[in-house]
């Protein structure tokens, strides 16, 4: 039995909740969710100028994927920007491995799951923050991330740039990059948006250039430099 079909074993041992279960756990749920806002604001206010990287949980290290994650964040870190990821394996500990092998500073904000995620082994101790809820995890992303550099993932890294695309679109967060790594991985999408969505007019042609395509660290590297060069932002130097 391979891991994945072990998490299948999982989702399926789990026992939903009675009516009664769901209503009582929602009443004292406001708690959990208030400390876990609390611990977040707290910690990352101190932490400065971050860009997160997003992609699959499952990527390997022998992956090209995984490597590029791991330069795109090296470099970052050399620009001084701190990187801040799911926390988990795959292309989060790519990145956080990257940042943390240039001495930059390296943020794990991990989901705790019955299956697949688990912290890595690379992110500084004192920036390590447990969530329960993907809503408030997102907050997170969303209030102290200064980008976003999406790499080749699946349905939660989906998750991650609609949401960033759609507060952008609708004006409820402030703009900032949103890379896309790998043309070939998304252009079907890509293309998918133009040929679908845009004739039928759910969203307007300048909402396309509210994320950008690139292939090379180096490009996604000097994209964000060169967007906060335009507002004087100084990272963390």
């Amino acid at each position: 039995m391979n891991k994945f079909e072990e998490q299948d074993k999982i989702r399926k041992a789990i026992k939903p909740k009675s009516w009664n279960e769901v209503k009582t756990y929602d009443s004292w749920q406001i708690f959990k969710v208030i400390s876990e806002f609390v611990e977040g604001f707290e910690k990352l206010a101190k932490i400065g100028p971050c860009v997160s990287i997003f992609g699959s949980a499952r990527t390997q290290p022998s992956d090209k994927y995984y490597k590029l994650a791991e330069e795109i964040a090296y470099l970052l870190t050399k620009k001084g920007f701190g990187i801040i990821t799911g926390g988990g394996p795959g292309i989060m500990e790519a990145a956080n491995k990257g940042a943390h092998f240039s001495g930059g500073k390296s943020v794990g904000l991990n989901i705790n799951l019955p299956f697949e995620q688990f912290a890595n082994p690379f992110i500084d101790s004192d920036k390590l923050i447990d969530f329960d809820h993907f809503f408030v995890r997102k907050v997170m992303f969303m209030k102290y991330s200064q980008g976003y550099i999406v790499l080749p993932g699946g349905f939660g890294t989906l998750d991650e740039l609609f949401e960033a695309i759609t507060l952008i679109q609708t004006q409820k967060l402030v703009n900032f990059p949103i890379i896309l790594m790998i043309r070939d991985y998304w252009e079907d999408l890509i293309k998918w948006i133009k040929n679908k969505m845009l004739p039928e007019s759910n969203i307007s042609p300048e909402d396309l250039d509210i994320f950008v395509l690139v292939d090379t660290a180096e490009e996604a590297v000097a994209h964000i430099d060169e967007f906060y060069k335009k507002y004087s932002l100084k990272p963390n130097f």
